[in-house]
Order: structure tokens, then sequence, then C-alpha cells
């Protein structure tokens, strides 16, 4: 029973609200006079304790002379406290990995500039070559001959384990390329995501190669001449942005499970 109390303080409960609804979920219906005598909280106190737990959705009270008290399945109280600690977790691990990373980006680093779309690609097949266990994509847009160098690359080295996030389509020389396809038909690990028009690779979550480009003026097309990438060598940064890669990932294939199931419930009942 400590060890649940204790879980339950930490969660954001107080120590006679844990009592009460871990005695609770033994009585699972009872008035509050039997949930003080069982869980030794002053009678002076239950109502309130009680209250609280109400306003909290850990329990529904009955009307009635005297009230009753009905317990929340734990399974329910304690998947839903999960789900906010989780939200709340990732919110902080969004705020303070800016607050790092731009802190990090005072401090030198092994950070390289690289202009020319050639370079660019060069460096990005250099770093595939490379790499020993995986390479992860976030792809906004493509240059040209890009994505078929890419698959080369990533045939090459087939040891890697590859994940792909991107947007559907881009433009190259006015023509629409489905990056989803070009991938998926070369049996290569992508997902279709909400991109910007950026491109980053992470290898081995120790090095990482952001680039970017404007656009044309109807935001269809990338400007090659204006592409500028930046190879960054520093392992915390590359780690950091692997991690919120995989989060999103998990994200994206939890949701696809949700909708699959959905839609496997829906055609049974019809």
């Amino acid at each position: 029973m400590n060890d649940d109390v204790h879980l339950l303080k930490g969660i954001g409960l107080t120590m006679y609200e844990a009592q009460a609804y871990i005695t609770l979920t033994s009585l699972i219906s009872a008035t509050a006079v039997e949930i003080s005598e069982k869980s030794n909280i002053p009678r002076s106190k239950i109502y309130d304790v009680l209250k609280s737990l109400n306003e909290k959705n850990y329990l529904e009270i009955e009307d009635g002379r005297p009230l009753t008290y009905n317990v929340k399945s734990p399974v329910e109280v304690l998947s839903r406290e999960k789900e906010r600690l989780n939200r709340q977790i990732e919110d902080s691990i969004t705020r303070l990995t800016n607050t790092y990373e731009n802190g990090i980006s005072q401090v030198q680093a092994p950070i390289w500039r690289i202009y020319g779309v050639e370079k660019i690609i060069n460096k990005e097949l250099e770093i595939i070559k490379r790499a020993k266990t995986s390479i992860n994509m976030r792809i906004g847009f493509l240059f040209e001959n890009e994505a078929e160098a890419l698959i080369a690359a990533f045939k090459n080295n087939e040891k890697l384990r590859v994940n792909i996030l991107a947007s559907p389509v881009c433009y190259v020389n006015n023509e629409e390329i489905n990056i989803i396809k070009m991938f998926k038909d070369e049996d290569i690990n992508i997902q279709k995501a909400d991109i910007p028009f950026v491109k980053v690779l992470i290898s081995d979550s120790k090095e990482m190669m952001h680039t970017y480009t404007k656009l044309s003026e109807d935001k269809r097309e990338v400007i090659p001449e204006t592409a500028i990438g930046i190879w960054n060598k520093y392992e915390d940064i590359a780690r950091n942005y692997d991690e919120r890669f995989m989060n999103q990932l998990e994200k994206i294939k939890m949701k696809q499970k949700k909708q699959a199931l959905k839609k496997e419930k829906k055609e049974l009942r019809n």
C-alpha cells in the first residue's frame, strides 16, 4: 500500500486523498463514515477529501442519505493520469530542448556550412555511407535526382535501419514528385507527415545535416542556387533531434493503429 500511496502522491494527490482512493478500490462503493473507518482518515477531514477526489474524477458521488461514493476503475483513472503526465513531459522536453539548443548554439562546435546542391547531396551520401546502424530523415523537399541517389545509397548500406518522415509531394522542374511512392516502391520505410520546407538527415544519433532553401513565388518549388546545408557533428544535438524524431514516428504509428482498429470495428458492425 505504501508504494501505491507514494505513486498517487507523485501524480498529484494528497496523503489523505491517496489513502481514501486506495481504500475505496477495495470497498468499491461506501459511505464517508465507512471510508473514514477503513482508511483511518479523521471524520472531520473525510468529506473534503472525498469532494476533492470527485473533482479530480477519481470517484462518483451517488445521491442519498447518506451519500454513497463509488470508485472509478484504477485502469481508467491511472491511464488518464499517465496520458496527462506524458503530455506534460513531452511539453517540458520540447521547451527545455529548445532552451538547451539555443544555449549550445553559443558554444563553439563542429559545425560546417555547405553551399550548392551537388555538394549538399554528396555530403548526405557520405554520411549515409559511413553510418553504422541508423539513418532518420525528415524530407520536406528534394532536389533534382536526389531521391534516386538516396535510394541507391540506402541499398548499398543494407545493414542500416532507415526511417523517413516526409511531405507527400514536392515539385522539381515543374513536375510533381510523389515522395512517399518513390521510397515505398523501393521498400524503404517512409511515413507521411506534416514536414515544413526543410530537410534533416540524422546518422547514428551522432551527426546530422540540415538543408534549407528559398522557394519560388508560388511556394511550390525550391530555388536550388539558394540551398545551404548545415553539417553538424555535435553529438548532443544529433541525439536530441534523433529522440524527437523517434517520438514523432511513434506517435504517427500509434495514430495509424488506432485508425486501423476503428476502421476494423466499423466494418465488423456493418
